[in-house]
């Protein structure tokens, strides 16, 4: 992860709260945790306790900008290899594209398994 980290723990017990990031339309939770929409990208949970730091690349020497809130769900459009990464769910390269010019490392996104969940960025 280098000598920055890439998110900061927060209490838990916050994440009750969570949001759809960008979702319209109704909701449905699935067996996953996964939340979809009718036409939508599907939304994944970050790590509860986490604020985690929004790049503009799939790295940490990118430039944040923005950080999660707790209780965060982001939409993966699409995902891209980029800097190792240690976090709540393992360690991995894959880095989450959120939107126009924002990446979050997969190892704090809980999509229920190791590996793309998408296609691939580009």
């Amino acid at each position: 992860m280098g000598s920055e980290n890439e998110s900061t723990t927060m209490a838990a017990g916050t994440a009750e709260n969570a949001e759809t990031a960008g979702a319209e339309g109704v909701a449905t939770l699935t067996a996953e945790g996964v939340v979809t929409t009718a036409g939508e990208v599907p939304a994944y949970p970050v790590a509860p306790g986490y604020r985690v730091n929004v790049r503009s690349g799939p790295g940490t020497k990118y430039p944040i900008v923005r950080t999660l809130t707790l209780g965060a769900w982001v939409q993966i459009y699409c995902q891209t290899p980029g800097e190792w990464i240690t976090g709540p769910y393992g360690t991995t390269n894959l880095w989450d594209n959120i939107g126009p010019g924002q990446f979050v490392s997969d190892a704090y996104v809980n999509t229920g398994r190791d590996g793309y969940v998408t296609r691939r960025c580009g």
